[in-house]
């Protein structure tokens, strides 16, 4: 780490690996498998992190790997079409019907930031609303009020961001449905898009309320603005056809990335086809990537996904259960007010009496009791997400013996952490 921070902000490539949200010294990855990992001292943890969220499968899947493998002997890329591309995107479609036409990209950021440039050409029009605790990637429209990094650095909004641009972006508390509704009818010129994370994974695990997401697809036909539902993270999580399974509301357009890449970088946004057609060159909206629709990654999504059956989909969220339920359990017994909750394989908890509706309630748990859980139980070899306002993960390499010793852990780590 300190050959590291010589060469990068902070040391690291992505702020929330920094730790400082729960203080200390990150650990450095050395290699992973299952649902293990060891760092680069040799010590062995149990991981929910994930890669924050892509291995579904557990690291170093062999599937993933031999898939990889095969696709690497062929060439690492092209720069132009090929056979995987459409096998992927044609097996997204099969669990997404609604994504009826996408483009493959590189990144979550990505993906959002040019659903909402195409939102906006499509709609005429420039402002878009989202919800505060809630993170799009780091395009400039989404760094206000934004969640992951941003919320665990305490940074309400991002040097760099244009005041003209900022002001085109709405923000409104998550969960509370008749706020966004005043916010668009406060615009006199009308939204583009309406963009959320179905289920927050961003200010900590937090799912919407009975009819909050409704009530958004009403609100964009009412108000003629787009319904972008983020599933950077939710999709192939939360239920094996996203969002739209799950809780039964349709976007216009969905962005997508994490499991699609199976640990590799890929993304994608998509969505009704005569949005889809006003993308480049099928229409005018421009957006390009040297690297979009990578072979590696196109076969490392395409073996995760093949994979993920519904049947091991269920086999993973039972385990979930489990786990938060062990984790309840525990608090109970030990007198500390913890709430938790899970959707498909996302997971997470606050150390508060009642659920966290959104951002501004997440902030009011205690954060500090959450730094002293997270150190206690590293040192026991169980690795969860470095900030109290992000998500956890579970995955198909998580057996009954990893939940059974992993609540053990948690047990001795709340303990000493109450202490």
């Amino acid at each position: 780490m300190a050959r590291a921070r010589e060469l990068f902000p902070g040391g690291v490539n992505s702020p929330v690996r920094a730790f400082r949200g729960v203080g200390g010294e990150p650990i450095v990855a050395e290699r992973g498998e299952g649902a293990r990992i060891w760092d680069a001292d040799g010590k062995e943890y149990i991981d929910f992190v994930l890669s924050w969220g892509p291995l579904v499968l557990g690291h170093a899947s062999p599937i993933v790997l031999e898939a990889v493998a095969n696709a690497m002997q062929r060439g690492t890329s092209f720069g132009m079409p090929t056979e995987l591309e459409v096998q992927l995107g044609e097996l997204i479609r099969q669990r997404m019907p609604h994504v009826e036409m996408m483009r493959f990209v590189s990144s979550g950021t990505e993906a959002t930031m040019s659903a909402v440039r195409l939102a906006r050409a499509f709609t005429g029009r420039d402002a878009i609303l989202k919800f505060e605790g809630c993170y799009h990637g780091h395009a400039d429209s989404f760094l206000v009020k934004a969640g992951s990094g941003v919320a665990t650095l305490g940074l309400p909004d991002s040097p760099g961001v244009p005041a003209a641009l900022a002001a085109l972006t709405l923000t409104a508390p998550f969960n509370d449905l008749d706020a966004a509704t005043d916010l668009a009818a406060q615009n006199k010129k009308g939204i583009a898009a309406i963009i959320v994370e179905p289920v927050v994974g961003n200010s900590g695990f937090i799912p919407p309320e009975p009819g909050f997401l409704e009530g958004l697809r009403k609100l964009a036909d009412s108000s003629g603005a787009l319904l972008i539902f983020d599933e950077v993270m939710t999709g192939f999580r939360i239920a094996p056809g996203g969002a739209k399974e799950r809780f039964g509301v349709t976007a216009d357009l969905t962005t997508l990335g994490k499991v699609i890449g199976g640990g590799l970088p890929a993304a994608a946004y998509g969505g009704r086809r005569e949005i889809m057609e006003r993308v480049a060159p099928s229409g005018p909206v421009y957006q390009a990537g040297t690297l979009s629709g990578n072979p590696l990654a196109m076969a490392a999504g395409l073996a995760t996904l093949t994979t993920l059956t519904p049947e091991l989909h269920s086999r993973i969220e039972k385990r979930t259960a489990a786990l938060v339920e062990g984790l309840q359990m525990i608090a109970r017994e030990l007198n500390v007010p913890l709430t938790a909750g899970h959707a498909g394989s996302m997971w997470g908890f606050f150390f508060t009496s009642k659920p966290a509706r959104n951002f501004m309630e997440a902030k009011a748990s205690d954060v500090e009791l959450f730094r002293r859980f997270f150190h206690a139980a590293l040192d026991r070899g169980v690795y969860l997400a470095p900030s109290p306002f992000e998500a956890c993960f579970m995955s198909a390499a998580h057996g009954d013996a990893e939940v059974a010793t992993t609540l053990e852990r948690l047990r001795g780590a709340l303990e000493q952490a109450i202490a």
